[in-house]
């Protein structure tokens, strides 16, 4: 089974699954280094690479797309459960 996840810029911290559910526990290959989830990564969501800690930044497009609510760790499921969004606020502008 080929894994496929997406790297859009090398600062980025996740990753984009662009194929298939990946089911908990799958080695992925990513930026020269392998990944095992932590959790099922639905199609389109993101996986963190490294560890990103309570209050750290996610980085998508070399660009913050949110901060962790709870500490993140590689493999883990990257979404709306411990990422609260920066993107199209109005109240961060």
């Amino acid at each position: 089974m080929t894994i496929r996840v997406f790297v859009i810029d090398e600062q980025d911290n996740v990753a984009t699954n662009v194929a298939d559910e990946i089911p908990k526990g799958t080695k992925v290959e990513v930026k020269g280094t392998t990944i095992e989830t932590q959790d099922v990564i639905p199609y389109g969501h993101k996986m963190a690479l490294q560890p990103i800690p309570k209050g750290g930044t996610v980085l998508k497009y070399a660009l913050s797309i949110g901060s962790a609510t709870v500490d993140i760790q590689p493999g883990n499921h990257v979404h709306i459960h411990n990422v609260e969004s920066n993107r199209g606020r109005g109240d961060l502008a």
